[in-house]
Parts: C-alpha cells; sequence; structure tokens
C-alpha cells in the first residue's frame, strides 16, 4: 500500500504534460415556478447566465508549472466563447479516445520490427488525452473548457452538468495519466515485472473510460440549444 502511494504521488507529479484542471465550487442554482411572461422570463435566463459566468470564473482554474505573461490579445481571448475549429478540437479528441477503448490491446501494443518481441506500452494512452505533443487535439483542452461558458447559445440550464463534467474529466485524465506513467516503468521497478505493466495498464483504461463519459456528456451540454 505504502509503494503504492509513492508510486501514484511521483507519477502524478512527473507525469503531467497538459495543464490540469479543476473546478473548485459547485454551482447550485434555484429556481422557482411561476407564469412569467416572455420578457421576464428571458431576463431571468439571461441574470442566470451572468450568475453561471461569474461562478465558472471561480469554479474553473488552471493549474500551470510556470509563470506565464499574459498579454492583452490573450486577456480578451479568454473571454470570447470557443471558435468553431476550438470546439471540433473536443468532438475529434472524443472520437480518437473511442477508437483507443474499441482498439485498446492494439494501440497499447508495441512491437520490434521484423517480428521482434511484442510488449504492453502505455504510452499511447497519454497521447490520446492530449498529454504528448501541443498537436494533439485534446492538449490543454481544459481552456477550450473555459471558454463555454460565454457562449450565446449555451442551454444554462446545462451548466452545472457541464461544470460538473468537466471536473469528472479532469480527475480521469490525471488519474490515467499517472496509471499509465506508472505501467510504463512498471517492469523496472522492484518486485515489478510484465504483470505490473498490465496491472497498472488495465487501471488507466478504467479512467480512460470515465474520461471518455465526461467528454460525451461536455458535447452534449456544448450541442444542446436552449428550448
Amino acid at each position: 500500500m505504502v509503494k503504492s502511494i509513492i508510486l501514484l504521488s511521483a507519477a502524478a507529479i512527473m507525469a503531467s504534460c497538459a495543464d490540469a484542471f479543476a473546478p473548485q465550487a459547485q454551482v447550485v442554482v434555484s429556481s422557482t415556478t411561476s407564469s412569467s411572461s416572455p420578457s421576464t422570463t428571458a431576463m431571468y435566463a439571461s441574470s442566470r447566465r451572468d450568475l453561471f459566468i461569474r461562478a465558472g470564473s471561480t469554479a474553473i482554474v488552471t493549474l500551470t508549472t510556470s509563470t506565464i505573461n499574459t498579454s492583452p490579445a490573450l486577456a480578451a481571448g479568454a473571454t470570447s466563447p470557443p471558435t468553431k475549429e476550438e470546439l471540433d478540437r473536443i468532438k475529434v479528441g472524443y472520437d480518437n479516445i473511442k477508437y483507443l477503448l474499441a482498439n485498446w490491446e492494439q494501440e497499447t501494443t508495441v512491437c520490434r520490427e521484423n517480428g521482434g518481441e511484442c510488449k504492453r506500452d502505455a504510452d499511447a494512452v497519454r497521447r490520446y488525452l492530449g498529454l504528448r505533443s501541443t498537436t494533439d487535439p485534446l492538449f490543454q483542452i481544459e481552456k477550450v473548457f473555459a471558454k463555454v461558458k460565454y457562449m450565446d447559445d449555451i442551454d444554462v440550464d446545462k451548466l452545472e452538468q457541464f461544470f460538473e463534467a468537466t471536473e469528472d474529466w479532469n480527475t480521469a485524465m490525471n488519474m490515467s495519466n499517472s496509471m499509465a506513467f506508472i505501467s510504463q516503468f512498471g517492469e523496472y521497478n522492484p518486485g515489478g515485472g510484465k504483470d505490473e505493466v498490465l496491472k497498472y495498464l488495465n487501471e488507466a483504461e478504467k479512467q480512460v473510460i470515465l474520461a471518455e463519459k465526461a467528454l460525451a456528456t461536455i458535447l452534449d451540454c456544448i450541442n444542446s440549444s436552449p428550448q
């Protein structure tokens, strides 16, 4: 148990290649049923949107490992809705993760050339999660999540669900990253071996399933128009 805790702690520190995204507060909005006129309903929806935007500013926090000087252009972009290209990155990343899960053994197996030995390798997990390259669709995708609250056509009734899903994504992504990292070195750790590699690879798969579910919810919230 102590060994596992130490490994998990080390992996969480060493393996983080992307900014972590962690909502810090849950927004709770109470609603009342009334026979309001259309104008009153519109004002109510607007006030709810304003409330979520203010709450979202504290609920979504991007953790970075270095200090970045924010230019005026970046500051303006932080309060703008996501572009179509940015939203497409979420969809592409979601489809890629679905592919990974459907072809798990194939994607997490590496063979040497010319019919050499094959072994399980968790590096693909981190790549599909956007943790290996700046060109990965899901690389720092939490920055796109942070812009969603500024979308004009977002359904305010689903914002709370959206924030919860982004938190679920963050948790699953970080755990997948840690499990995959430990798996990659499982064969070389004291008492390790192929069984240890497979053990943590299986744990990474469980977390990827949760990450896929969170992204599906996020996409549903983004694509749902208010009634």
